[in-house]
């Protein structure tokens, strides 16, 4: 359908485009229009207040004009009318129209009232006006001409410059000159004077004047502190202050007696017990002022103790970087003392302290410190760490240096000292937690629900019951001891790091130095390793010891770790020992009195582990081979050695009563003795005698005589031939121990000859003397003779 558009109504259109086109022209002309007379208006207003500023700064009058004379009555409110036409109210902005308000409403110059006239531009150029106005103020008050004024600095405020002056005090002119001359002649003298050098002496007299000052300084606040530690807390703050002592005379000295001084007060004053942060609501609540207190002297100890630390830390940390402030006061030849001593504080409180706050941060710091370069650290870090161990009851402390040491030595990839894994053989673990069982699963709890006494017990029986109960919670917290539960936890979980850290070394770092540690401290705890691993174990130990790569001390170890395994939970094992049997029968000979006798003691516990706790697994030809080898050993090796394995002999000759026919000279068997095989168990030893012990007889160390002349006897435990209680409750390593000459003496000591000859004549026993009157009447004759009696005084008051 189309639609059909009317012609006449298109011009129609057309015009009324073209009017609304003019219309919207003319407006917009219109409004720029009122728009620029409107700015024009404003600048004029802007003009006006500049001017009246500068008029009433320069203090000339404003030329104002009266509007009243102009238009009197009603003109000036038919030109107000005719200014608010003329102002574009509808076609201004609303900022613009809120500025001509504000402009309007500060327009008071004209009440000749200039404080808050000004717009917001003029404020920025309003000093230049003010420094103008004070400049061309006079400097003499015309009140005063007579008197002569000195001019201050002004002072600003709200109001404006405020001048300051202050009258100069009359003097004479007398005292004034004198006075010069005085100054003149101080500088003179200061000039000529020059400050005088100490010589060495006065210097050192000096200096211990100002140590002796400080030492005092320092024992009057530790003094303080101990009095009355919860009152004195601040003074710690004081004495840690001089950890920062600037004089270099004695800057190093006071250091380390404020370090020194902080350890002993820590310990003296800490409590027994942790301190925890409070809570919101304990700080909210209200409590009494001795438990203030308390509170106050809690956080000042724990902060002051933190901060304590953090010194020490810094001081390690210092030296270790080898690099100082330049206004540091101490040279780095002197922070090495300071830091050994930074050191030892540590490990004082890592042993002292295990219950206290940041023993954590300690033992982070004393690790790493157990591996340092410098041997001094080194060694006090790990007998720190072993004196931690020892007399950790619990094992909490201990499971926390564990830990670190074990993520230290994995960290540096198994690069370390192995004095840092020889700490392990201090841990006091002897037994740990078990696998339980399905019957310890039914075991009754100790303390019932209460579901289980409403079924089982009546309403009295649960009475009686709870009381009973609370009863033995009073007593086990009253018994001040942790239970035995929560330790076993503890060794349980220590011992499983502890061996996670020995088996990844005998994995991935065989050939590394840690290698002796590691096998030790196997043999230390193989009794409580889980049986599950046994057999992986002894292979490896075998596999290492055939290889060829460890030293005769390291194969020791091997082979005490190996009976250690089987003489505990191994004895349910099938296994059959006998290449360690052989590898020792067969190695003994390498221990001699040119060698170091550590060997001897692994040997002396390697023996008593095989064959006595062994006995039942132990054949008769196997003992008399090792019987008659370590007599022959006895022979070449050192007295305290010797008398170790004499013992070892004898109590191997008790445990099997048939070996002695080895003490018999007619042969036991068919065949003859073969000294020279490596297997115990088929040398023919029972066609052998104790030859060694007739040798031994007429040894020159006592104690091995009186061993020798024992076992010659049989080891009786009564008779003439027994030995006394003092060596025979004695273990082998025992003996070893006590008769060591290490420090290059008898032991025990000769008896002198002196001593021998003690009461008798010195002239006429003593050899030294008869030799000595012989040989001077045979040289100087009869003369001589006559001195000889206060000779031999003179001789006898000399020895």
């Amino acid at each position: 359908m189309k639609v059909r558009r009317n012609k006449k109504q298109v011009p129609s259109f057309r015009k009324l485009i073209r009017t609304s086109k003019v219309k919207l022209e003319n407006k917009l002309k219109n409004k720029q229009f009122k728009q620029q007379s409107a700015l024009k208006k404003y600048r004029k207003e802007q003009r006006k207040l500049r001017q009246a500023v500068k008029d009433a700064v320069s203090k000339k009058p404003v030329p104002l004009e009266d509007p009243k004379e102009k238009r009197p009555g009603k003109g000036i409110e038919r030109e107000e009318e005719e200014e608010e036409e003329a102002l574009p109210l509808d076609m201004m902005d609303e900022d613009d129209l809120q500025l001509m308000k504000d402009l309007g409403q500060k327009a008071s110059f004209l009440t000749r009232d200039l404080s808050s006239s000004e717009p917001a531009h003029i404020k920025k150029r309003k000093h230049e006006g003010i420094m103008e106005k004070y400049e061309k103020t006079p400097r003499t008050l015309p009140s005063a001409p007579e008197k002569e004024l000195i001019h201050l600095l002004p002072i600003k405020d709200k109001s404006g410059i405020i001048p300051q002056t202050r009258e100069k005090p009359v003097t004479d002119n007398s005292n004034e000159e004198e006075d010069e001359e005085d100054e003149a002649g101080h500088e003179e003298e200061i000039v000529q004077d020059p400050i005088p050098e100490l010589t060495i002496e006065e210097h050192l007299r000096e200096r211990t004047r100002k140590l002796q000052e400080k030492k005092m300084h320092i024992a009057a606040l530790a003094a303080a502190i101990l009095s009355d530690p919860e009152s004195n807390i601040k003074k710690l703050k004081e004495l840690r202050s001089m950890l920062m002592e600037q004089d270099p005379d004695v800057a190093v000295t006071v250091r380390k007696l404020v370090v020194i001084s902080l350890m002993e007060l820590f310990k003296d004053i800490t409590p027994s017990y942790k301190i925890r942060p409070l809570t919101e609501v304990e700080k909210s609540t209200k409590i009494r002022k001795e438990t203030q207190k308390l509170r106050e002297f809690e956080e000042g100890l724990v902060s002051q103790y933190k901060f304590y630390l953090e010194n020490l830390e810094q001081m390690v940390k210092d030296w270790k970087q080898r690099k100082l402030k330049k206004s540091n006061v101490v040279s780095l030849k002197a922070y090495k003392g300071l830091a050994e001593v930074a050191v030892r504080s540590l490990c004082e409180l890592l042993v002292a302290l295990p219950h206290f706050n940041f023993h954590n941060n300690i033992i982070v710091l004393i690790v790493p410190l157990m591996n340092d370069m410098a041997k001094s650290i080194s060694d006090m870090c790990c007998e720190a760490v072993k004196k931690l161990f020892k007399q950790d009851k619990l094992g909490q402390a201990s499971l926390g240096v564990i830990k670190v040491i074990s993520g230290f030595v994995k960290g540096r990839n198994y690069d370390v000292r192995p004095e840092m894994l020889k700490t392990f053989l201090c841990l006091r673990i002897k037994e740990v937690e078990v696998k339980k069982d399905t019957e310890d699963i039914n075991k009754p709890k100790k303390f019932m629900t209460f579901k289980e006494k409403r079924k089982t017990l009546s309403r009295m029986q649960r009475k009686w019951k709870k009381a009973e109960e609370k009863l033995e919670r009073e007593l086990r917290e009253a018994e001040a001891s942790e239970s035995t539960e929560r330790r076993l936890k503890l060794h349980t979980e220590t011992l499983n790091i502890v061996f996670v850290t020995y088996f990844r070394i005998l994995k991935k770092a065989q050939r590394s130095p840690l290698l002796p540690a590691v096998l030790e401290g196997l043999a230390k705890f193989a009794h409580l390793i889980n049986v599950e691993f046994f057999d992986d174990l002894l292979v490896v130990l075998h596999t290492l010891i055939e290889s060829g790569d460890l030293s005769y001390r390291e194969s020791l170890h091997c082979v005490q770790t190996a009976f250690h395994i089987l003489s505990g939970q191994g004895d349910v094992l099938n296994i059959d020992p006998m290449k360690f049997y052989t590898h020792l029968y067969k190695t003994l000979f390498k221990l001699h009195a040119g060698a170091p006798n550590s060997g001897v003691e692994i040997v002396l516990q390697c023996l008593d582990v095989m064959l006595t706790k062994r006995r039942k697994q132990v054949s008769q030809q196997r003992a008399l081979a090792f019987i008659k080898r370590l007599s022959t050993l006895a022979l070449h090796v050192l007295p305290n050695a010797s008398i170790g394995i004499l013992a070892t002999n004898r109590v191997l000759m008790h445990t099997f009563p048939k070996t002695d026919l080895l003490l018999d000279n007619e042969s036991q068997g068919s065949g003859v003795f073969l000294p020279e095989l490596d297997e115990p168990t088929y040398c023919n030893a029972q066609n052998t005698a104790l030859w060694e012990l007739h040798a031994l007889r007429r040894h020159y160390h006592p104690i091995v005589k009186i061993f020798a002349a024992h076992l010659l006897a049989g080891a009786p435990s009564e008779g003439s031939q027994a030995l006394k209680p003092d060596l025979s409750r004695r273990t082998a390593a025992e003996l070893f121990e006590t008769y060591c000459m290490a420090a290059m003496t008898f032991n025990p000591p000769v008896e002198s000859f002196d001593s021998k000859r003690k009461g008798k004549d010195l002239q006429g026993d003593s050899f030294l003397n008869e030799d000595l009157n012989e040989l001077i009447k045979r040289h100087c004759g009869e003369v001589a003779t006559q001195f000889l009696p206060d000779f031999t005084k003179c001789w006898e008051t000399s020895r």
